[in-house]
């Protein structure tokens, strides 16, 4: 996977806002699975200023380092994989966690996160990655990073709900304190 140019950077995180957040920034609406349609995207992200075509789009969505978007089977459609703030279904099927599981996120929020455990806050669920590594660098994005252990078996016996998105994060409601793993 190549280094992305910083046009791409750009695009990337308004397509991010548009399929995740606000599909109006772009005068364009989402279907109830997240899905837009990529000729109203395109002229809709045209129309804002920015310059995008298809082949840029495939470009983005290919080389976009957390593959945070899918493509329908004939490329008409595009939806973004998860971390949406606006009410979408994106067709999760609910998948047995590994043992563990890791949060990222910066020192400063652990306080309220010992407290109230790990909530979705303005997104539609908490997103808890595969590997350390992964984690660590979520948490670098957001201040001096820390990781959190999560026993996502133990989570799942009692009852949670797991979801594995198209990208490889975990997705799940609510992370209660008692299955931090100190």
């Amino acid at each position: 996977m190549k280094e992305q140019s910083n046009s791409d950077v750009k695009l990337g995180r308004f397509l991010s806002l548009v399929l995740r957040h606000n599909p109006g920034a772009a005068g364009i609406a989402l279907d109830e699975h997240g899905w837009a349609d990529v000729k109203e995207l395109l002229a809709g992200v045209n129309r804002t200023g920015r310059k995008m075509d298809m082949d840029t789009l495939e470009r983005i969505v290919r080389d976009n380092n957390k593959k945070r978007y899918s493509f329908n089977e004939d490329h008409t459609k595009i939806r973004a994989n998860q971390g949406h703030s606006i009410q979408v279904d994106v067709e999760l099927t609910e998948t047995e966690p590994p043992q563990y599981l890791y949060h990222g996120t910066a020192s400063r929020f652990l306080p309220s996160i010992h407290a109230e455990g790990i909530r979705r806050m303005s997104r539609q669920h908490v997103h808890l990655s595969g590997d350390f590594e992964t984690a660590m660098a979520v948490g670098r994005r957001h201040g001096v990073p820390v990781v959190i252990t999560v026993d996502a078996q133990a989570m799942a016996r009692d009852g949670v709900k797991f979801y594995r998105s198209e990208n490889g994060v975990w997705l799940c409601e609510h992370v209660e304190p008692k299955y931090f793993q100190i």
